[in-house]
């Protein structure tokens, strides 16, 4: 195989089909241009309780032409395990990623088989993520559209520079797996949203252990896939748990850059910095911060970035309380 697709799912029964057909999409346009390529989907079904296996089911039997179509459960839940069975179980060099709600244009396939053959330094590279909406969203929207995997950096191919501290999400990203397998650890510390922890950043914890190891990351315009948000993830109970589930998270995204010798005076300045984000926003908008959804979710991912900061900070103090303790004991001996 020279392309893999891979499609992460927990009760995606009603959201699958729209993804197959899109997929077969990207078939009839390679095969209208007689363009020779062999490739794979993979549906990783993370421990769902609906009726996803039939759904695969019935694309196996007459739904993907002359397109391999596998169907893998993986029990262990958490959308970083998921992503981990596809790398272990891909037929290819290279593997695009997509959730149950990611629609790829015609050309998409090809346009990451081919990037990633031209750029050999690259690690892995990001889609263009439009958004495809129910409902209209809130006010100022644009403002946290970028945590929902919305991702339109222009028409340019972009290199995604370290010091920028940006990187794609994992909606729409394509990598090399033998890259992963060398570089990103079987068992991440984020391990994606799992029942009521919204913990996120799974994507970013992976994306970093190319970066540290010199490899380049990319943003493709060719590459278009439209994420379905529906209505109730514009709701101000969904984003405010989206939000701080991704601030929460921030505590490892954040020391990943860092050695171990700098990252407790580094928790200590992000401890300032987020403080500091959480009082400004108050100020700005005073008793009316309610009033708007979008400021609501703002204010929660302050607040569990402060949370999530702290919580580190307490956890590496401890475990240099008890060295030390440790170490004065054997000294005593």
């Amino acid at each position: 195989m020279d392309f893999t697709v891979a499609i992460c799912t927990y009760d995606g029964a009603q959201r699958l089909p729209r993804v197959l057909d899109r997929l077969r999409n990207c078939y009839f346009y390679m095969r209208d241009r007689h363009i020779g390529m062999r490739w794979e989907v993979l549906v990783i079904d993370n421990n769902s309780h609906d009726q996803t296996p039939e759904v695969v089911a019935g694309y196996q039997a007459k739904g993907l032409p002359d397109r391999p179509l596998r169907y893998i459960r993986e029990t262990t839940q958490g959308l970083a395990y998921a992503r981990q069975r596809a790398i272990e179980t891909a037929s290819s060099p290279i593997v695009g990623f997509l959730d149950d709600d990611n629609l790829p244009e015609p050309n998409w396939v090809i346009a990451a088989y081919q990037f990633m053959t031209e750029t050999p330094r690259a690690a892995a590279t990001g889609s263009r993520v439009l958004p495809e909406y129910e409902v209209e969203p809130p006010v100022n929207f644009d403002r946290i559209r970028g945590f929902l995997a919305l991702t339109d950096r222009g028409d340019r191919p972009l290199l995604y520079q370290p010091a920028a501290r940006i990187l794609p999400p994992g909606a729409g990203l394509v990598v090399r797996r033998d890259l992963w397998l060398k570089l990103v650890p079987p068992r991440l510390e984020l391990i994606g949203r799992v029942g009521g922890f919204m913990i996120a950043s799974e994507d970013l914890e992976a994306i970093l252990h190319f970066q540290q190891a010199g490899w380049e990351i990319w943003y493709n315009p060719k590459m278009v896939v439209y994420h379905h948000i529906p209505e109730w993830r514009l709701t101000e109970d969904y984003l405010s748990r989206l939000m701080y589930g991704i601030g929460l998270s921030r505590y490892r995204t954040r020391m990943m850059k860092y050695p171990a010798y700098q990252q407790l005076p580094m928790l200590l300045l992000y401890t300032v910095s987020d403080l500091s984000r959480l009082l400004r926003h108050r100020w700005h908008y005073g008793f009316n911060w309610r009033s708007s959804v979008v400021a609501v979710a703002q204010r929660q991912l302050y607040l569990g970035s402060l949370c999530g900061t702290l919580h580190a900070v307490k956890k590496m103090v401890t475990q240099a309380g008890e060295k030390m303790y440790a170490t004065s004991r054997s000294c005593l001996k």
